[in-house]
């Protein structure tokens, strides 16, 4: 059977118009090259960090080999980021914000009195506080019970851990804040946040926080 004819119009026939795909495929290429170099947040007008958080990247860098015996746990901060403004109620019931520690080096710790290790861990946070807490530096351990809230007031006082000062949000929005940003992934959970609030170091789980090793980093970390 013979194939069938085309049929002509007679019209010149339209050069194929390569030149709109060629510079769609610049387009993408360039695209492409932006996530590689600024991640995908360079796409969506999130910057790569925050700037003025370099600083803290650059001091966790020095304090880096203090990171050994009972804080070797220590994650350091490798890219600049700022820490959320974390909020939460003192003993009296008043709100309050991390923002207002700006100028000090705090360590924030995120405990409950249902977490073992945070409860083990506490004595040795009271016992820092106690050495260096000041106006260079002071340990804001935050409770996030969610039910029961007279237990984690009566837990302290019966341990006297009176150094600390009382801190919580029976919501726990403070672990979910962090743990947007990658900075808790279970209890307890310390970090260390320079006097701009950006992050200096890390840790999933508790540490020695009165040890010698602790001591020294905390001191070379807010400069004492």
């Amino acid at each position: 059977m013979p194939e069938p004819v085309q049929q002509h119009t007679g019209q010149p026939r339209k050069p194929f118009r390569r030149i709109p795909m060629v510079i769609a495929a610049i387009l993408i290429g360039a695209a492409i090259g932006y996530v590689g170099v600024y991640g995908i947040g360079g796409l969506t007008g999130n910057p790569p960090g925050d700037p003025a958080c370099r600083p803290a990247v650059d001091l966790a860098k020095k304090i880096a080999p203090l990171a050994r015996g009972e804080v070797a746990a220590l994650t350091m901060a490798t890219s600049p980021l700022r820490v959320p403004d974390l909020a939460f109620d003192d003993a009296d019931g008043k709100p309050r914000k991390l923002s207002e520690w700006r100028g000090k080096t705090v360590l924030v710790n995120l405990w409950a009195t249902w977490c073992v290790p945070c409860r083990k861990e506490m004595p040795a946070l009271d016992d820092l506080q106690g050495k260096l807490g000041g106006p260079g530096f002071e340990v804001v351990a935050i409770n996030i019970d969610t039910r029961d809230l007279d237990k984690p007031k009566t837990f302290l006082k019966e341990a006297s851990l009176t150094r600390l000062g009382y801190f919580a949000d029976p919501k726990a929005k403070v672990f979910q804040e962090l743990k947007a940003v990658g900075r808790a992934l279970g209890m307890p959970t310390s970090i260390l946040v320079d006097g701009a609030g950006c992050e200096i170091a890390t840790i999933a789980g508790p540490a020695e926080w009165a040890s010698d090793d602790a001591v020294k980093l905390i001191k070379a970390a807010s400069g004492q």
